[in-house]
C-alpha cells in the first residue's frame, strides 16, 4: 500500500458465550494469558509494526477494556506510596507510549463486516489494519507487520492466511487462489465457512487484515452472508473478484483463544517463557507424564 497504516481497528463488541460463566461480566479480550489480556497482546502488536491510532469498536459489558488503557491513580498511588516500583511500571506501561485510543459502539451484533462498518467515522481516508484479538499469534516477527512489508508492492487488501486441515473449513474464510507471487498467494474469490468438500483451498483466513478505505463502499452495499450476518469476507469476495486480494501465509504459532482448547495452549505456550514461572511450569509438566 502506498500509504502508511496508522490506526487499527479491534472488534471486541462480542458477548464471548464459549467462556461463560467467565465471561458473564468480563469482555472475553481481557481473559489473561499468564497476566496479560488477549487485548493488551493485540494492541502492542499493533504499536510495534508503528500504528498509533487504535479504534475499540464496543458493545455492552465491555467497560472494562476502556479502564484498563487508562490511568489507575489509585493503583498507581498505592504502588508508589509502598515502593513498589517494578509493579508501578507495568502498571503504568499498559498503553504503549504516543498512542491514541478511540472507542465506538457497535450496538447491534451484526457480524465482522458490520462491526468494521462501525469504526468507519473514526477513519479519515486511509487504509488500516484490523486485529481480532482472539487469535493470538506468537512469533519473532509481529503478524501485523508481515502484513505490512507484504503490501509495499500492491494497493488492494492484504489478509493474513494459514494453511489448515480440511475439516477445519467450516470454521474459516477460504481463499480461492489465483496464482502464487513467492511466498504469498492473490485470492480471486473466499468462500465463508465452507463445506470442506467445497472448500477452494486449504488456506484460511485468520484474523489480521489490511484494509483500503473503500471496504466501506462494498460493506454498505452487501446483503446479509452466512448467519444472517454482513460478513467481512463477503466484502473482501468483491475485491478479491475485481482485483485480487493479497494473501500472506504468516509465519509463527497461531493460538486460537476463541476456543478452550486454543486457550489453554496459549498460556501453557506462554508460560513457559516468562521469567518468573517458565522453569517451575516446564518441571510441572515433566512430573505429569508417566
Amino acid at each position: 500500500m502506498n500509504k502508511k497504516i496508522n490506526a487499527a481497528v479491534f472488534p471486541v463488541a462480542g458477548l464471548g458465550s464459549r467462556f461463560l460463566p467467565a465471561t458473564k461480566a468480563t469482555p472475553k479480550e481481557m481473559l489473561p494469558v499468564v497476566d496479560k489480556p488477549l487485548i493488551q497482546y493485540a494492541i502492542e502488536e499493533a504499536a510495534d509494526a508503528g500504528i498509533t491510532k487504535m479504534i475499540f469498536v464496543t458493545g455492552r459489558n465491555k467497560r472494562a477494556i476502556e479502564d484498563h488503557f487508562d490511568s489507575a491513580y489509585e493503583l498507581e498511588a498505592e504502588l508508589a506510596s509502598k515502593d513498589k516500583h517494578d509493579l508501578l511500571e507495568i502498571a503504568q506501561s499498559v498503553a504503549p507510549k504516543g498512542v491514541e485510543f478511540v472507542y465506538v459502539r457497535q450496538s447491534i451484533a451484526l457480524g465482522l463486516g458490520h462491526a468494521i462498518l462501525c469504526a468507519k467515522p473514526a477513519l479519515s481516508d486511509e487504509p488500516f489494519a484490523v486485529l481480532l484479538a482472539d487469535d493470538l499469534i506468537k512469533g519473532s516477527k509481529g503478524a501485523v507487520q508481515q502484513l505490512i512489508t507484504a503490501s509495499e508492492s500492491v494497493h488492494g487488501p492484504v489478509i493474513g492466511l494459514e494453511t489448515i486441515e480440511p475439516h477445519q473449513s467450516r470454521a474459516y474464510g477460504i481463499v480461492e487462489i489465483r496464482e502464487r507471487v513467492g511466498e504469498h498467494v492473490i485470492a480471486s474469490n473466499m468462500v465463508e465457512k465452507p463445506n470442506p468438500e467445497d472448500a477452494p483451498s486449504n488456506l484460511g483466513v485468520v484474523g489480521r487484515y489490511l484494509l483500503p478505505y473503500e471496504i466501506f463502499d462494498v460493506i454498505e452495499n452487501l446483503p446479509t452472508g452466512s448467519g444472517g450476518e454482513i460478513q467481512l469476507t463477503d466484502a473482501l469476495a468483491v475485491l478479491a473478484k475485481r482485483d485480487g486480494v493479497l494473501g500472506v501465509s504468516l509465519k509463527g504459532q497461531r493460538f486460537d483463544c476463541g476456543s478452550k482448547l486454543g486457550y489453554a495452549k496459549a498460556n501453557i505456550e506462554y508460560g513457559l517463557e516468562h521469567s518468573e514461572i517458565g522453569d517451575s511450569l516446564r518441571a510441572y509438566l515433566k512430573s505429569l507424564i508417566v
